[in-house]
C-alpha cells in the first residue's frame, strides 16, 4: 500500500525525485539558465508579435509555463515556453475567427490554450501517450517544413517595414511606401536585415553567447539614437509589467467555444510531437531516461498554466532545450532560473524594450526557423520510404494550400498516413515457398528454387490473416491452382500470421473447400498460438486434420520432400 502511495505521490509531483544538486551542479545551472532566459526575453515577445497577442502575453508565456514545465515533466532539460511552431497555429486557428490583437482574440488564445492543456493532460493522467503517434514522423516532417515557409513569408512585411493591410498586394504597397516615406523603408529594411545577418553570424561564431539579446540591445539601442520610433518606424512600444492576473474570462459563445477544440487538438498533437522530438534529442545525449505520459501532464500543465496568465499555448522549444544543454545545464533548475530573469524583466525592465523594432523581433523570429526547412530529410525519406514520401508531400501541399486554415494540412496527412497503411496491409506479399539450402522456407522465384516437391505448392502471406488480407490470399491460391492442375498439396505457412479474424476464419475454411473439392490436402506450417487457439475453437483444425497441421516449417520440409 505504502509503495503503491509513493508511486502515487511522485507522479503528481515528480519534482520531489529530484537529487540535492552539487555547489558545481547550481554554477552550471545558473550559467544555462541565465543564457537561456537571456535568449527567452526577446524570443518571447517575437513569438507574441507572431501569435498576433500583445507583446507581454509573451512574458507571460515565459514565465509561469517555464516553471510548470520543469517542475512537472520528466526530461529535465527541456525548455518549455513560447515556440515559433505552436504561435503560428494560433495565429492560424484564431485568424477566421477575430481580429488580431484585439480582447477577443486574446480571450480566445486563453482558452485555445486552456483546451489544448486541459487534452494533453488528459492524455497523460490516462497513460495515452500512444495518442501522438496518430501523427506519423512523415506528417510532421511535412507539416514543419511547410509552417517554417509560412513563418518565413508572414515576417517578411514586419522584416523589411511595410504593411500588407488585409491581403494586400506586396509590390505595389513596397512602392507606395518607397514613394510615401522610403528614409523609413531604408531604416526598417535595415534593421531587420542587419537583425537576420547578425543573428547568423553570431551563430556561427560561438553558440555560448546569447546573440539574440545582444541583437535584441543593438536594435534597441540604435533605434533611440536614430529616433526611429518617433519617425513613424514600427518599434514594440509600451509593453506591461508586473505579474500576470489568474483569470478564467467567461464571454465566449457556445460555438465560440466549439470552434477552438479542433484546433486545440491539433495544437496539443503537434506540440507534443515537436517537445517529443527535444525529449528523446536530450535523452541521447544525456541518457536520462523521460516517460512520455509524464511530460504530456508537464506540458499540459504549463499550457494551462498560460491560459491562466492570459497568455497563448507553449510547447517545449527545440533551440532553447539544445542551447540549455550547450551551455552546460545539469537539472531542471536551469530552466527555473531562466524563468527568474523573466520574472525580473516583469519588474522595471519592460520599459527598455519600448525602442524595439518590430523588423527585429522578425528577424528573431525568421533566422530559428529557417533550420526547420529540411529538403534534404524530405528527400531522403521519399528515396527510403515512397509511400512515406508521399503522405509528407501531400502534408506539405495541402498545408501551404490552406492558409491560414492549417489543421486542414494536418487531417490531410493523417488521412494520407491512414490511406498507405490501409493499402500497405490490403496488398501483402505473399510469395511461392521453395526449400532453400539453409533448410528452411525461401522466396522460390527469388532465389531460383524448384518447388517443395512435385505437386506440392508453398505459399507465405507477410501479413496477419484479417478482413483486409485474408480475400488476397484466397485469390492467390486459386489463381496458383487453376494454373497447375497436377497439384496434390497446398501448404501455408502460417508462421507470419500473427492475427487472424473471423473473416480470416472463414476464408481458411474457403481455401479448404476449394481445395477439398478438387482433391487437394491442405497443409499448415508453424501457426502461431493466437491461431491454433482459433482453430480448435472454430472445429477448423478437425476439418483439415490435425496430422496437416506442423508445428514448425522443418517438421512441414520433413513431411513433405
Amino acid at each position: 500500500m505504502r509503495a503503491s502511495s509513493s508511486k502515487l505521490i511522485v507522479r503528481l509531483f515528480p519534482f520531489l525525485t529530484w537529487a540535492r544538486p552539487t555547489r558545481r551542479q547550481n554554477r552550471a545551472d545558473a550559467i544555462a539558465g541565465i543564457t537561456v532566459g537571456l535568449v527567452l526575453i526577446p524570443q518571447a515577445l517575437a513569438y507574441a508579435q507572431l501569435a498576433g497577442m500583445p507583446p507581454v502575453t509573451g512574458l507571460y508565456a515565459a514565465l509561469l509555463p517555464g516553471i510548470v514545465g520543469a517542475l512537472f515533466g520528466s526530461s529535465s532539460l527541456l525548455a518549455v515556453g513560447p515556440v515559433a511552431l505552436t504561435s503560428l497555429l494560433t495565429f492560424a486557428a484564431l485568424q477566421p475567427l477575430a481580429e488580431a490583437g484585439s480582447p477577443e482574440w486574446v480571450v480566445m488564445a486563453i482558452w485555445l490554450a486552456l483546451y489544448s492543456g486541459l487534452m494533453q493532460f488528459l492524455m497523460g493522467a490516462f497513460r495515452m501517450g500512444i495518442l501522438a503517434n496518430l501523427i506519423s514522423n512523415a506528417v510532421v516532417q511535412g507539416f514543419v517544413n511547410a509552417a517554417a515557409v509560412i513563418i518565413i513569408v508572414s515576417q517578411i512585411p514586419a522584416l523589411l517595414g511595410f504593411d500588407t493591410g488585409a491581403g494586400g498586394n506586396w509590390l505595389s504597397t513596397l512602392w507606395q511606401e518607397w514613394q510615401h516615406a522610403p528614409w523609413r523603408l531604408v531604416a526598417t529594411a535595415g534593421f531587420g536585415l542587419g537583425g537576420v545577418a547578425a543573428l547568423l553570424l553570431l551563430g556561427k561564431l560561438t553558440a555560448r553567447l546569447p546573440a539574440v539579446m545582444v541583437v535584441t540591445l543593438i536594435g534597441i539601442a540604435g533605434s533611440y539614437l536614430l529616433g526611429f520610433g518617433e519617425l513613424g518606424g514600427s518599434v514594440i512600444g509600451p509593453v506591461g509589467s508586473g505579474l500576470p492576473q489568474p483569470s478564467l474570462p467567461l464571454t465566449l459563445s457556445v460555438d465560440q467555444h466549439l470552434a477552438l477544440l479542433l484546433p486545440a487538438a491539433i495544437i496539443a498533437l503537434i506540440s507534443f510531437t515537436e517537445a517529443m522530438s527535444s525529449c528523446r534529442t536530450m535523452s541521447r545525449i544525456t541518457g536520462e531516461p523521460w516517460d512520455r505520459n509524464q511530460e504530456l501532464i508537464g506540458q499540459g500543465l504549463a499550457k494551462m498554466a498560460s491560459g491562466f496568465s492570459g497568455a497563448f499555448p507553449v510547447s517545449g522549444s527545440f533551440s532553447r532545450t539544445a542551447l540549455n544543454a550547450y551551455s552546460g545545464a545539469k537539472t531542471a533548475r536551469a530552466s527555473l532560473i531562466a524563468s527568474l530573469l523573466v520574472l525580473i524583466s516583469l519588474f522595471g525592465f519592460t520599459e527598455l524594450l519600448y525602442h524595439l523594432p518590430t523588423a527585429i523581433l522578425a528577424a528573431i523570429i525568421i533566422v530559428p526557423v529557417t533550420r526547420l526547412i529540411d529538403v534534404r530529410s524530405l528527400t531522403r525519406l521519399s528515396r527510403e520510404n515512397p509511400k512515406d514520401g508521399m503522405v509528407a508531400l501531400v502534408t506539405l501541399v495541402v498545408t501551404l494550400v490552406t492558409v491560414p486554415n492549417l489543421y486542414w494540412g494536418i487531417l490531410a496527412g493523417i488521412a494520407a498516413s491512414l490511406l498507405a497503411f490501409l493499402h500497405h496491409h490490403a496488398v501483402p506479399r505473399i510469395i511461392e515457398l521453395g526449400v532453400h539450402e539453409s533448410g528452411g522456407f525461401r522466396d522460390r522465384h527469388l532465389y531460383q528454387l524448384p518447388p517443395i516437391a512435385e505437386g506440392v505448392l508453398g505459399v507465405r502471406m507477410d501479413a496477419s490473416l484479417t478482413y483486409l488480407t485474408a480475400p488476397v490470399l484466397e485469390r492467390s491460391i486459386r489463381k496458383r491452382v487453376d494454373a497447375a492442375p497436377d497439384l496434390r498439396t497446398v501448404l501455408i505457412s502460417a508462421s507470419s500470421l500473427n492475427q487472424v479474424d473471423s473473416t480470416g476464419l472463414d476464408t481458411l475454411q474457403d481455401i479448404w473447400s476449394f481445395l477439398d473439392a478438387r482433391g487437394i490436402a491442405l497443409y499448415l506450417s508453424g501457426p502461431k498460438l493466437p491461431l491454433r487457439e482459433a482453430l480448435s475453437r472454430t472445429g477448423l483444425a478437425q476439418l483439415i486434420k490435425e496430422e496437416n497441421i506442423f508445428a514448425t516449417d522443418a517438421k512441414a520440409i520433413e513431411a513433405l520432400t
